[in-house]
């Protein structure tokens, strides 16, 4: 088993397009809380991810009044 740094992306997350709605996830990605926040043009959805490989934290903002929200990573 290789040792990986605290701030290292693995492959599969490296490759996320970040602030980009729709953009795919990756299979090691494990879903885990949502809440609705007011945006002003109404409500988005935001989900937190971790990636059971590199532990990456992230978060998935689907807005569809935003195509910039998207992806965007926590913590490591």
């Amino acid at each position: 088993m290789t040792s990986k740094s605290p701030s290292a992306l693995c492959e599969p997350c490296a490759g996320i397009q970040p602030h980009w709605r729709r953009a795919p996830g990756h299979a090691e990605l494990v879903q885990g809380n949502n809440r609705k926040v007011d945006r002003g043009q109404g409500q988005a959805t935001i989900t937190q991810y971790v990636c059971e490989s590199c532990g990456t934290a992230w978060e998935y903002e689907n807005n569809k009044a935003n195509l910039h929200a998207g992806w965007s990573v926590v913590s490591r």
